[in-house]
């Protein structure tokens, strides 16, 4: 079956990409959610309509996801973190407190686009972080986990 997605499915797509998926992953969840609608004839044309209106508004917010990319390269976060005495961390250090030591510099990023390494952070120490400003413009950041 293919759908097209009216919003960001996570390991599917992005909005207003034309996918294939199975029948019933789409007709049982993705369209009853509003996650997408069945690709029909009718639908495909006026999609692509509405993509060739979209386009320059895309290039613009692309070029501005592209200068801030130039200015976060390069970038180094310090996030402080009560730990133990042997170095771990009470909790992990997530995407919230990245957000948030961003906002300090400058940079309102949300944080569903802020991606951490697969394993949570617990100790103290340097990880690199992923910002997703654009669907082709990724950002790695160096954090750094010190000590309160």
């Amino acid at each position: 079956m293919e759908i097209i997605l009216l919003q960001d499915v996570k390991k599917l797509g992005q909005k207003d990409d034309l996918v294939k998926v199975k029948d019933g992953y789409g007709r049982n969840f993705l369209i009853p959610q509003g996650y997408a609608v069945a690709a029909t004839p009718s639908a495909k044309r006026m999609h692509e309509e509405n993509l060739k209106q979209r386009a320059h508004k895309e290039e613009k917010i692309k070029a501005d996801a592209l200068e801030t990319a130039a200015k976060m390269e390069g970038l180094k976060l310090t996030i402080g973190a009560k730990t133990s005495a042997s170095g771990k961390i009470f909790g992990s250090v997530n995407n919230i407190q990245i957000a948030e030591a961003l906002a300090e510099k400058g940079f309102e990023i949300d944080r569903k686009h802020i991606s951490l390494p697969d394993e949570q952070v617990k100790e103290i120490g340097s990880f690199i972080a992923t910002v997703k400003l654009h669907r082709e413009v990724k950002v790695d950041i160096e954090c750094e986990i010190i000590a309160e």
